[in-house]
C-alpha cells in the first residue's frame, strides 16, 4: 500500500538506488568527519546509523521496481 502511493506520487526506483547509494557515501563522509570532531565511539555510532539508510533505500527500490 505505502509502495504503491510512493509510485503514484512519481517516485521511481531509480531514485531510491541513487538515495542508497548516497547513503553509502554520506556514512563514510560522516564517520571520517566525526572522527577528527568527536570521539570515536560516536563517529562510528553516527556512521552506522547513517550506514542502516541504505539497505532499506535498496528495499524500496526493489519494491517500487514491481510496479514499473
Amino acid at each position: 500500500m505505502l509502495v504503491k502511493k510512493l509510485h503514484d506520487a512519481g517516485i521511481r526506483s531509480e531514485y531510491a538506488y541513487a538515495a542508497a547509494i548516497g547513503s553509502v557515501g554520506l556514512s563514510v563522509l560522516s564517520w571520517a568527519t566525526s572522527t577528527k570532531a568527536e570521539n570515536v565511539e560516536r563517529a562510528d555510532r553516527w556512521g552506522i546509523f547513517v550506514g542502516e539508510w541504505a539497505p532499506t533505500f535498496f528495499g524500496l527500490g526493489l519494491a517500487l521496481a514491481t510496479y514499473e
